[in-house]
Protein backbone atom coordinates (compact mmCIF):
# COMPACT_ATOMS: atom_id res chain seq x y z
CA UNK A 1 0.00 0.00 0.00
CA UNK A 2 1.52 3.55 -0.96
CA UNK A 3 2.48 5.42 1.95
CA UNK A 4 0.05 8.72 2.87
CA UNK A 5 1.64 12.30 1.84
CA UNK A 6 3.08 13.51 4.79
CA UNK A 7 2.48 16.99 3.59
CA UNK A 8 -1.45 16.40 2.61
CA UNK A 9 -1.63 14.86 6.75
CA UNK A 10 -0.17 17.92 8.21
CA UNK A 11 -2.19 20.12 10.73
CA UNK A 12 -0.84 23.29 8.89
CA UNK A 13 -1.36 21.99 5.57
CA UNK A 14 -2.90 25.54 3.84
CA UNK A 15 0.01 27.20 4.89
CA UNK A 16 2.57 24.91 3.51
CA UNK A 17 0.61 24.70 -0.03
CA UNK A 18 0.43 29.06 0.51
CA UNK A 19 4.39 28.81 1.12
CA UNK A 20 4.72 26.23 -1.97
CA UNK A 21 2.48 28.29 -4.58
CA UNK A 22 4.64 31.86 -2.86
CA UNK A 23 8.10 29.90 -3.87
CA UNK A 24 9.51 29.80 -0.28
CA UNK A 25 12.86 26.81 -0.80
CA UNK A 26 11.89 23.57 0.77
CA UNK A 27 14.64 23.61 2.78
CA UNK A 28 13.09 26.49 5.06
CA UNK A 29 9.55 25.26 4.71
CA UNK A 30 10.82 22.05 6.21
CA UNK A 31 12.16 24.11 8.83
CA UNK A 32 8.98 25.79 9.98
CA UNK A 33 7.02 22.44 9.85
CA UNK A 34 7.58 19.61 11.96
CA UNK A 35 7.89 16.33 10.35
CA UNK A 36 8.39 17.33 6.61
CA UNK A 37 11.21 16.96 4.65
CA UNK A 38 12.56 18.84 1.45
CA UNK A 39 11.86 15.75 -0.52
CA UNK A 40 8.60 15.62 1.02
CA UNK A 41 7.70 18.68 0.24
CA UNK A 42 9.11 18.72 -3.54
CA UNK A 43 6.73 15.14 -3.82
CA UNK A 44 3.84 17.16 -2.95
CA UNK A 45 3.79 19.88 -4.86
CA UNK A 46 4.54 17.82 -8.06
CA UNK A 47 1.72 15.65 -7.18
CA UNK A 48 -1.04 17.07 -5.21
CA UNK A 49 -0.66 20.62 -5.22
CA UNK A 50 0.45 20.85 -9.19
CA UNK A 51 -3.40 19.52 -9.37
CA UNK A 52 -4.37 22.64 -6.95
CA UNK A 53 -2.69 25.30 -8.47
CA UNK A 54 -3.40 24.04 -12.22
CA UNK A 55 -7.70 24.25 -10.97
CA UNK A 56 -6.79 27.75 -10.02
CA UNK A 57 -4.56 28.86 -12.61
CA UNK A 58 -7.81 27.83 -14.98
CA UNK A 59 -10.07 29.36 -12.63
CA UNK A 60 -8.15 32.56 -13.02
CA UNK A 61 -7.92 32.57 -16.38
CA UNK A 62 -11.98 32.22 -17.05
CA UNK A 63 -11.93 35.39 -14.75
CA UNK A 64 -9.64 36.95 -16.81
CA UNK A 65 -11.28 36.32 -20.10
CA UNK A 66 -14.46 37.27 -18.74
CA UNK A 67 -13.23 40.57 -17.83
CA UNK A 68 -11.38 40.70 -21.22
CA UNK A 69 -14.90 40.06 -23.11
CA UNK A 70 -16.50 42.47 -20.93
CA UNK A 71 -13.96 45.28 -21.70
CA UNK A 72 -14.23 44.36 -25.51
CA UNK A 73 -17.78 44.71 -25.25
CA UNK A 74 -18.04 48.20 -23.34
CA UNK A 75 -15.38 49.33 -26.31
CA UNK A 76 -17.75 48.37 -28.86
CA UNK A 77 -20.48 49.49 -27.37
CA UNK A 78 -18.65 53.44 -26.88
CA UNK A 79 -17.69 53.00 -30.61
CA UNK A 80 -21.33 52.48 -31.81
CA UNK A 81 -22.14 55.38 -29.89
CA UNK A 82 -19.28 58.03 -31.23
CA UNK A 83 -20.45 56.35 -34.82
CA UNK A 84 -24.31 57.52 -34.00
CA UNK A 85 -22.97 60.57 -32.90
CA UNK A 86 -21.15 61.54 -36.41
CA UNK A 87 -24.01 60.46 -38.45
CA UNK A 88 -26.21 62.50 -36.32
CA UNK A 89 -23.49 65.49 -36.75
CA UNK A 90 -23.46 65.00 -40.33
CA UNK A 91 -19.33 64.20 -39.45
CA UNK A 92 -18.59 61.65 -42.54
CA UNK A 93 -15.00 61.49 -41.70
CA UNK A 94 -15.23 60.78 -38.20
CA UNK A 95 -18.70 58.24 -39.02
CA UNK A 96 -16.13 56.46 -40.96
CA UNK A 97 -13.22 56.03 -38.75
CA UNK A 98 -15.82 54.67 -36.36
CA UNK A 99 -17.33 52.35 -39.01
CA UNK A 100 -13.84 51.13 -39.31
CA UNK A 101 -13.33 50.55 -35.58
CA UNK A 102 -16.46 49.07 -34.69
CA UNK A 103 -16.35 46.16 -37.80
CA UNK A 104 -12.31 46.10 -36.10
CA UNK A 105 -14.00 45.60 -32.39
CA UNK A 106 -16.94 43.39 -33.90
CA UNK A 107 -14.36 40.88 -35.50
CA UNK A 108 -11.88 40.67 -32.04
CA UNK A 109 -15.97 39.90 -30.15
CA UNK A 110 -16.08 37.07 -32.53
CA UNK A 111 -12.78 35.73 -32.13
CA UNK A 112 -13.12 36.12 -28.42
CA UNK A 113 -16.56 34.37 -28.68
CA UNK A 114 -15.59 31.44 -30.80
CA UNK A 115 -18.02 32.11 -33.60
CA UNK A 116 -15.31 33.45 -36.17
CA UNK A 117 -13.01 30.79 -38.22
CA UNK A 118 -10.10 31.34 -38.84
CA UNK A 119 -8.78 28.03 -40.00
CA UNK A 120 -7.74 27.87 -43.35
CA UNK A 121 -9.61 26.36 -45.98
CA UNK A 122 -7.79 23.89 -48.55
CA UNK A 123 -9.89 22.93 -51.65
CA UNK A 124 -8.52 20.45 -54.02
CA UNK A 125 -10.10 20.31 -57.15
CA UNK A 126 -9.36 17.71 -59.13
CA UNK A 127 -9.00 18.37 -62.53
CA UNK A 128 -9.08 16.54 -66.04
CA UNK A 129 -5.62 15.74 -65.94
CA UNK A 130 -5.46 13.52 -62.60
CA UNK A 131 -6.15 10.53 -64.83
CA UNK A 132 -2.60 11.26 -66.49
CA UNK A 133 -0.93 12.34 -63.39
CA UNK A 134 -1.68 8.84 -61.96
CA UNK A 135 -0.73 6.80 -64.64
CA UNK A 136 2.56 8.36 -64.50
CA UNK A 137 3.21 8.31 -60.30
CA UNK A 138 2.67 4.44 -61.07
CA UNK A 139 4.49 3.96 -64.12
CA UNK A 140 7.17 6.05 -61.99
CA UNK A 141 6.89 3.17 -59.18
CA UNK A 142 7.22 0.21 -61.44
CA UNK A 143 10.86 -0.62 -60.19
CA UNK A 144 9.42 -0.26 -57.05
CA UNK A 145 6.39 -2.83 -56.56
CA UNK A 146 5.71 -2.59 -52.73
CA UNK A 147 5.48 1.22 -52.96
CA UNK A 148 3.35 0.95 -56.11
CA UNK A 149 1.18 -1.31 -54.50
CA UNK A 150 0.54 0.92 -51.36
CA UNK A 151 -0.28 3.87 -53.51
CA UNK A 152 -2.64 1.98 -55.70
CA UNK A 153 -4.24 0.73 -52.56
CA UNK A 154 -4.42 4.32 -50.94
CA UNK A 155 -5.73 6.15 -54.23
CA UNK A 156 -8.34 3.53 -54.32
CA UNK A 157 -9.37 4.37 -50.62
CA UNK A 158 -8.10 1.10 -48.57
CA UNK A 159 -7.85 2.26 -45.04
CA UNK A 160 -5.50 -0.49 -44.57
CA UNK A 161 -2.85 1.20 -46.81
CA UNK A 162 -1.91 3.80 -44.48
Amino acid sequence: MPRRCTVCDHASRDEIDRALVAGESFRDIAGRFAGLTPASLHRHRGTHLAAIVRKARESDEAARAGSVLDEVRSLHARTLRILASAEAAGDASTALRALREARGGLELLAKLLGELDEAPTVNVAVGSDWPVLRSTILAALEPFPDARAALSRALAGDADAR
